[in-house]
C-alpha cells in the first residue's frame, strides 16, 4: 500500500468577527468545519469547490501558515498541528506553497534570485556561491534561464512569474507542495504550460501535491484523486476517473455539469443550483447543502449532518449524502418529503 504523507483528522478553522467600539467578538466564521483527508506519498489530490468554500484556508493550514482551531495535521508520522518556532522549522523545509497570484506573491523590489534563495539562507545554506548555483539550477529546471536571477518581477510575464514562484517552492527540495490555484490568473495557453510543468516536476522529483482549484477541467488533467469541498466540508472524495464518470453528491453533479464541452451538437444536462451559498457564520442545520439541493428530503437532510461514508458499490468512493450512500435507502419514503430549494428574491 502507498504510505500516507499527510493525514488530516477533524480539522476546524474558525475566524472571529469583531464589531463595536471595543472590537468584541460578535460572531464566528466557520471557514473549515471538520475535514478528514489522507494524502499519500507521490499523489496529487485535487481540491475543488466554489469561491469561499474554505479551499485556500485548508491549504494554508496544511503548510502551517495558519494554526487550526482544533483537529490534527499529521505529516510523515509527526503531529505538526500546534508546533511553533524552532520545532516547526524542519517541517517548513519539507512543505511549501505556490500562491495563486504570481504578481503579488513576489517582492517587486527584490531580484528574483534573492527571492528564490531566501529559503536557503533561512535554512542554513550560508555560502553565497552555493546559493547562487542552486538558484540557477532551479530556474533552468522550471524552464527559465539562469541569467533571469538578476532581473526584477516586473520584467516577467504572468506565466514566467508563476514559474519563479514554483522555483522558490522547490529550492528546498520539499516532499509536499500546496498549489493554491496556480493557474487561475494566467491565460489559457500559459495555463497548459504550467500544468504540464507541474506534472513533469512531480514525476521527476517525486512530489506530493495538493492542487487547489475551482476549475474541474483543470483538476482532471493533473489529479490522481479529487476532493469536493462545500462550505468548509469535504462532501465527496474518490479517484479522478470515478468522480468524473459516476459522481455521487448532487453538488458534484452540478459542478461537473458546468464544465464547457467543445461540441455544440453534444447533448448535455445543465444543473443550475438555486439560491446563494449559505453564510459560514450561520450555516444551515443538517446537511449544509440541503437548501440548494434538488433531491433533499425533509426529516433527513434538514436535521442530520451526513457523514463522509463509502458508497455501497465502491468502498474507495466517499460521499456525505444521506440519499446517495445507502444509509437511508431502506426507510419508508412516506415519512419524508422533498425540500423546495431556496430561490433568489
Amino acid at each position: 500500500m502507498t504510505e500516507p504523507l499527510v493525514i488530516i483528522e477533524d480539522l476546524v478553522m474558525q475566524f472571529p468577527v469583531r464589531g463595536g467600539v471595543l472590537q468584541r467578538e460578535v460572531a464566528t466564521v466557520n471557514a473549515v468545519a471538520g475535514v478528514d483527508l489522507t494524502i499519500n506519498r507521490g499523489e496529487t489530490v485535487g481540491l475543488v469547490g466554489e469561491s469561499g468554500c474554505g479551499k485556500t484556508t485548508l491549504g494554508r493550514m496544511l503548510v502551517r501558515l495558519l494554526e487550526p482551531t482544533s483537529g490534527k495535521i499529521i505529516f510523515a508520522g509527526t503531529d505538526i498541528t500546534h508546533l511553533k518556532g524552532r520545532e516547526l522549522k524542519p517541517f517548513r523545509r519539507r512543505a511549501q506553497i505556490v500562491f495563486q497570484d504570481p504578481y503579488s506573491s513576489l517582492d517587486p523590489r527584490a531580484q528574483v534570485g534573492n527571492s528564490i534563495s531566501e529559503g536557503l539562507r533561512l535554512h542554513g545554506v550560508n555560502d553565497a556561491d552555493e546559493r547562487r548555483q542552486r538558484v540557477i539550477e532551479m530556474l533552468e529546471l522550471v524552464g527559465l534561464e539562469g541569467s533571469h536571477a538578476s532581473r526584477y518581477p516586473h520584467e516577467f510575464s504572468g506565466g514566467q512569474r508563476q514559474r519563479i514562484g514554483l522555483a522558490r517552492a522547490l529550492i528546498l527540495k520539499p516532499d509536499f507542495i500546496v498549489a493554491d490555484e496556480p493557474v487561475s490568473a494566467l491565460d489559457v495557453s500559459v495555463q497548459a504550460q504550467v500544468l504540464n510543468l507541474l506534472k513533469e516536476l512531480q514525476s521527476e522529483l517525486e512530489l506530493t501535491l495538493l492542487f487547489v482549484a475551482h476549475n474541474l477541467a483543470v483538476v482532471e488533467h493533473v489529479s490522481d484523486k479529487v476532493a469536493v469541498m462545500y462550505l468548509g466540508q469535504i462532501v465527496e472524495i474518490t479517484k479522478r476517473e470515478n468522480l468524473y464518470s459516476d459522481p455521487l453528491h448532487p453538488y458534484t453533479e452540478a459542478l461537473l455539469s458546468a464544465i464547457p464541452i467543445p461540441d455544440p451538437d453534444r447533448p448535455r444536462h445543465r444543473t443550475i443550483l438555486q439560491g446563494e451559498v449559505p453564510s459560514p457564520i450561520n450555516p444551515p442545520s443538517g446537511c449544509y447543502f440541503h437548501p440548494r439541493c434538488p433531491i433533499a428530503q425533509t426529516g433527513i437532510c434538514d436535521t442530520e449532518r451526513p457523514e463522509l461514508l463509502p458508497a455501497e458499490h465502491d468502498e474507495s468512493h466517499l460521499a456525505a449524502c444521506h440519499l446517495r450512500t445507502g444509509r437511508h435507502r431502506n426507510l419508508d419514503p412516506r415519512n419524508f418529503a422533498p425540500i423546495e430549494p431556496a430561490t433568489e428574491d
